[in-house]
């Protein structure tokens, strides 16, 4: 026999804003009933980023006991709004949700039940069956949530991991290496840095902002992926450290190809074609640590070498053919360099 469900547990729930004074009213009237029909006990951390559209003054004169404004000056944005709010949540489940009513809060309930259910990490999800879009929210927004599904397959299969309502226990976050979003998309970020394993959808219909402006924008497009970015080098650094070795490679091949056309036309000699290819990818990767740099060096020395061992051995190949064999040379070289470095240090974000 089952055991009976317990009481609802406490919740705490993060709304990051901005300037979001027009919908604030209609979110705080849905919120009080529904803690009045259902008895739950929650708390509503509003995390505004210095908004001055008159939301401190409606918290001020609503003066709910339960609702909990913070004013962040600095570190603004949603996802940092977010983590802020998730270390100030007191209740035992943290549940995120926007503003904007896009998101029922009738069906913070159901998360809970999910939750209940043994699930680590729940949520509101648009296309699950029973689920639904308002009719309003057009073709090019739907189009721009699939392709950012899509895109975020590396690290899960749920069908709306781009969804910011969800629900999951407050002592996830006691497991969870240090989150570090940028962007929108913090749901994903706690999903994997956690290291969920048991996830569910609770199907909602998703309606149509009512009151103010999206904050959707190709900039916070850009923010996502290099958010997926950040993500992959976390869940797969070694695939990750060789991708980057990969590009670096076929940019300095690129250089080095056009650099030697360049230099033989002037008469100058061939490798300093070679260590263009070599250095200048290598410049826009940021935050190169010692090891990494002593990897592009020792991938250029390789690169060098291979050419010059090409040109005795086999003159009639030609510059063209050395570089070729030296950049894959140098590129072997910096890939072992990269794994060992990969293998050797602590995993990044770890918790010590």
């Amino acid at each position: 026999m089952s055991a009976s469900p317990g009481p609802a547990p406490s919740v705490s729930l993060v709304v990051p804003t901005y300037k979001e004074a027009e919908s604030l009213p209609l979110l705080l009237d849905r919120l009080a009933a529904l803690r009045a029909a259902s008895g739950l006990d929650l708390e509503l951390l509003i995390m505004d980023d210095n908004s001055r559209d008159g939301t401190e003054e409606l918290i001020a004169a609503r003066n709910l006991p339960w609702v909990k404004l913070v004013v962040r000056t600095s570190d603004r944005g949603l996802s940092p709004s977010v983590v802020d709010g998730f270390g100030r949540a007191q209740k035992e489940v943290v549940v995120v949700m926007d503003a904007d009513l896009s998101h029922p809060p009738e069906r913070i309930p159901d998360l809970l039940a999910a939750l209940a259910s043994g699930s680590e990490f729940v949520i509101g999800s648009r296309y699950v069956p029973g689920a639904s879009t308002d009719e309003a929210w057009g073709a090019f927004r739907w189009l721009n949530s699939k392709v950012a599904t899509l895109l975020a397959r590396p690290f899960t299969t749920l069908n709306d991991p781009m969804s910011g309502f969800f629900a999951f226990r407050r002592e996830l976050l006691a497991r969870s290496d240090p989150l570090q979003a940028i962007g929108y998309k913090i749901g994903l970020e706690v999903l994997v840095k956690s290291k969920v394993t048991k996830a569910a959808e609770v199907p909602i219909h998703f309606a149509q902002r009512q009151k103010g402006e999206s904050k959707l924008s190709f900039k916070e497009q850009i923010r996502y992926i290099r958010h997926l970015g950040r993500l992959f080098e976390y869940k797969y650094p070694r695939l990750a450290a060789a991708a980057g070795v990969l590009a670096d490679s076929a940019l300095g091949l690129v250089i080095a190809f056009a650099g030697l056309a360049l230099f033989r036309a002037l008469k100058r000699p061939v490798n300093a074609a070679i260590l263009a290819a070599t250095f200048v990818p290598a410049s826009f990767r940021r935050n190169m640590g010692a090891v990494s740099l002593a990897g592009v060096l020792i991938g250029g020395v390789a690169c060098i070498g291979a050419v010059v061992a090409l040109e005795a051995w086999r003159p009639e190949f030609g510059p063209w053919a050395g570089l070729g064999l030296g950049a894959l040379a140098g590129a072997a070289a910096r890939l072992v360099v990269e794994l060992v470095r990969i293998s050797s240090a602590p995993r990044a974000g770890a918790r010590p």
